[in-house]
Formats: structure tokens, sequence, C-alpha cells
């Protein structure tokens, strides 16, 4: 049984990936134009299948986790690029909610 992918070691592997296979990382703004195209991708693709929209030729043999995939990828490049080490952020990012929210959506009639 492999062992799970840890954000932490996520991010290693893709600096190491780029560095050797990509050569190098795009600079900050190219990819988070990429980021932007990865997200409207994803976007794309879940209208097609939750919302409306019916599917185009060019929709088929797309598959979500492939998308999320290329979205989670290009996020984690732009946090190396930048010194943010996601592992850290998203418990941060826990906490914060966590005493922002504690009350908020058990209190909201909306999801009742």
């Amino acid at each position: 049984m492999a062992t799970e992918l840890t954000i932490k070691q996520a991010q290693v592997e893709v600096d190491q990936w780029i560095k050797t296979v990509g050569v190098r990382y795009f600079n900050e703004l190219t990819n988070l134009g990429i980021l932007m195209e990865e997200v409207g991708e994803l976007s794309r693709l879940m209208v097609r299948k939750y919302g409306e929209q019916s599917f185009k030729e060019s929709d088929k043999g797309k598959e979500l986790s492939d998308e999320m995939a290329d979205v989670l990828w290009v996020l984690i490049c732009l946090a190396n690029q930048t010194g943010v080490d996601l592992t850290e952020a998203l418990e941060k990012n826990f906490e914060k909610k966590n005493i922002r929210d504690a009350n908020r959506h058990q209190e909201n009639e909306k999801l009742k």
C-alpha cells in the first residue's frame, strides 16, 4: 500500500519536477494566469456536469479529478514561488474559520 501524499510532500515533489522536467518555474504572473485558466476549465466541466449546460464534443473525456489536480498543481507552484508553506497556511486558515465561523453557519436560517 502506498503512503498518502502530504501537502508538504506535494510541494517538494512539484518543485523537484519543475526544476528537472519543467526546466524552471514560469514567472508568478504567468502562473497566476495559468491558474485562472485551469479554474476556468474546472468551472466549465462543473457547469456541464451539474448545471444546465450540455456537454460539447471538446468536453468529452475530461475528468473533474484531473481538472482539480491541475488547479492544485499550479497553486502549489505559486506557493513554492512565493515561499508559502501550504500546510501551515491551511492550518492557520482552519484556526481563523473556527474562531470567525464558530456559530455563524449553525445560526444561518438559509442552511436549515
